[in-house]
């Protein structure tokens, strides 16, 4: 008999197994249906050593001093800020879009916030309604950057036209007006220094959390007895897709290993163009790995596969809220993470959520 079962051993499912057993003394057990922990970030080192992110980049950051702290007791952290290119018109440019790309792409010498704004302004489109990812971007910075920048690279990582993208998912990407060259301008911005896969490892490591892998819930549910389920998988197949499936975008990875330091300038390289990947990553700019050999990985988009990113548009919403409502009448269940809520979380973001999720239950 357990007092939880948690169905997903990624943030969401570790998070809420260590708090559960550390301060609740709860007898866990945590399952997941590929044979690791970690999730989508999960890391291992390949056979000449180099550390890979199997499922693509994870660079950590965030705002909130919680989630840092707290995930500081099972880790030490490599300092990392991130940085991005973006191949357009035949050369490497700072991607977000900041003073720097506009300059080296239309030959211009802008140096101050107010002459980007100013060139924005002329460049935008009046939209009635931002409605639609192409709608916000086109709206912000017009139709040249747009297309440069956005809309290739937009269908081939969703497969469906910019028009039938939520507004919510541009507004994730920021256009600088000053030189700032980072991905991301979080307080926190790092990595777990010997990789996440021996991060998820400390905080599952307590006596009271039992683990086993390659295990499906649909298969285990009625083999076991549990109080409460916690499921961090996605929300419509725990119910059977009664309503239908929700609908994810996927992705494909290659590899490839070459015989130098470095390949290339940045971690990750955008291609937001006519090849068949949307961006390329050399994992040792953001492990500080010293390897003689390099890894690049090559990003492809797909809609099979294991789920990665919820597609939010009109259409999915509604089946969701079906699906939503009936959470309301589900007892002893939880559903939590970027799946169980259909919701495009970060990772920081699913770690407060399940710390969030975690306060609500001692309260009771």
């Amino acid at each position: 008999m357990y007092d939880y079962l948690i169905v997903g051993a990624g943030f969401a499912g570790c998070v809420l197994a260590e708090r559960l057993s550390t301060l609740k003394n709860k007898k866990i057990l945590l399952i997941d249906t590929r044979s690791h922990v970690g999730g989508n970030a999960y890391d291992y080192f390949d056979d000449d050593g180099l550390l890979v992110h199997m499922y693509g980049p994870h660079i950590f950051h965030t705002n909130s001093s919680r989630v840092f702290n707290y995930l500081s007791d099972f880790t030490n952290w490599r300092f990392y800020e991130h940085k991005v290119l973006s191949y357009v018109d035949g050369k490497y440019l700072p991607f977000p879009i900041n003073i720097d790309t506009i300059n080296n792409l239309y030959g211009k010498n802008f140096s101050h916030a107010k002459e980007m704004k100013a060139f924005f302004r002329s460049r935008s489109e009046f939209r009635e309604e931002i409605l639609s990812f192409e709608d916000y971007v086109v709206g912000k910075i017009g139709w040249d950057l747009y297309e440069k920048f956005f809309k290739n690279y937009s269908i081939k990582q969703w497969g469906i036209d910019p028009r039938n993208i939520s507004a919510s998912v541009a507004a994730r990407i920021p256009v600088r007006t000053n030189f700032d060259d980072r991905y991301f301008t979080d307080k926190y911005q790092c990595i777990p220094s010997n990789g996440y896969t021996k991060m998820f490892n400390k905080l599952i490591d307590h006596p009271k959390i039992e683990i086993k892998l390659g295990i499906n819930y649909h298969e285990l549910k009625r083999k076991i007895e549990y109080g409460t389920l916690i499921f961090t998988g996605p929300i419509d197949s725990y119910f059977g897709y009664k309503y239908g499936r929700l609908k994810y975008r996927s992705l494909n990875f290659s590899f490839k290993e070459f015989d130098k330091e470095y390949i290339q300038r940045t971690a990750v390289i955008n291609y937001p163009n006519d090849f068949p990947y949307t961006r390329t990553t050399e994992f040792k700019h953001i492990t500080g790995q010293s390897h003689p050999k390099t890894i690049l990985m090559y990003e492809f988009p797909c809609d099979t596969g294991d789920p990665y990113y919820p597609v939010q548009n009109s259409e999915t919403l509604a089946v969701f809220k079906k699906y939503k409502d009936m959470v309301g009448r589900t007892k002893k269940t939880l559903f939590v993470g970027r799946l169980g809520t259909y919701q495009y979380l970060n990772m920081d973001q699913v770690v407060e959520q399940s710390l969030s999720t975690f306060d609500r239950i001692a309260r009771c």
